[in-house]
């Protein structure tokens, strides 16, 4: 999701109606940093705060379950998940990024609805103030990035209905 702020000019003129953005409990201090950072910058490129809807799952396996609801529900242009997969010591983080990750992309290949995922899975991150820093700093940045291509994302999709209604 590194996406340059250089096409974002075009995508602008969003059209963006409804947004969900499904956040993981699990470290919320940090991943509400990337959830608050993709509602400022849809912010700054013209989409209201309240255009974004808000859910909260217990943790990140829980996140592609809600997300094919919503995208069955067809209120919402787009579904963003935030959330953080942290190795604890067991192999079982690499399951659980793996089995949300999956789920994202079927959710939005069998309903049409894009999904963007900000779920990260760092392979090294320990509960000191150290990394609590720079990964809550990392998070804004990767808020920013999922809501330019949420913008960019939804601008395309629309653009591509557009033809092929023609």
């Amino acid at each position: 999701m590194n996406q340059s702020t250089a096409s974002l000019a075009s995508s602008a003129a969003t059209g963006v109606r409804r947004v969900a953005a499904i956040s993981a409990s699990w470290h919320t201090d940090i991943v509400h940093q990337a959830r608050d950072a993709f509602v400022a910058e849809l912010g700054r490129s013209g989409v209201a705060a309240e255009a974004v809807e808000h859910f909260d799952v217990p943790g990140a396996f829980e996140i592609p379950l809600l997300a094919r609801r919503l995208a069955e529900s067809g209120h919402y242009d787009a579904i963003v998940a935030f959330g953080l997969v942290v190795d604890g010591g067991v192999y079982r983080h690499d399951f659980v990024a793996t089995a949300v990750i999956d789920g994202l992309m079927r959710v939005q290949l069998d309903s049409g609805v894009p999904v963007l995922s900000a779920v990260l899975t760092p392979h090294q991150f320990h509960e000191h103030a150290t990394h609590r820093e720079w990964f809550t700093a990392h998070f804004v940045i990767k808020g920013q990035e999922a809501a330019r291509a949420t913008l960019q994302t939804v601008a395309l999709h629309q653009r591509v209905s557009t033809l092929t209604a023609r």
